[in-house]
């Protein structure tokens, strides 16, 4: 019992500081544009996904709903997305990336995608197929465990 226990610590440990160490990396070059990592993602979003309900960017990159709207606040003033409101109802408001958000995240993203491949490359492909199944297999598990 007890060495299941410290081999679900070990892993724990293993996985909190391996995120940690390349979301900092990740974020560096994000950090060079004036950007957060969240403010990234709400334009890395909007720009593959179109705009979005304001709602449903919080749920998607997992953030809280009055933090959602600090980071819009701070996009919009800087001039990267804009809000729209719904003709159908009024209650729900759109979050849409602008042409300077556009030009802002073409930018950015092919060297994030770099980035990211270049940390990743301490995996060969098969390990990384492995590592995302696994990882992918654990969260869902937790996702059901809190059910």
């Amino acid at each position: 019992m007890m060495e299941n226990q410290e081999r679900a610590l070990q892993l724990f440990i293993v996985l909190s500081r391996a995120s940690k160490v390349i979301l900092e990396e990740s974020s560096k070059l994000i950090e060079q544009y004036g950007l957060n990592p969240t403010e990234f993602g709400v334009l890395e979003l909007l720009y593959h996904k179109g705009r979005q309900p304001i709602q449903k960017i919080g749920q998607k990159i997992l953030l809280q709903s009055g933090s959602m709207t600090y980071v819009v606040n701070r996009l919009q003033e800087k001039g990267f997305l804009q809000r729209i409101c719904c003709e159908e109802d009024k209650r729900v408001t759109y979050i849409a990336i602008t042409d300077q958000g556009t030009e802002l995240i073409e930018s950015i993203f092919p060297k994030h995608a770099g980035k990211i491949e270049e940390i990743m490359k301490a995996l060969d492909v098969e390990e990384q197929e492995t590592a995302t199944q696994l990882i992918k297999k654990l969260g869902l598990s937790v996702k059901n465990l809190s059910k």
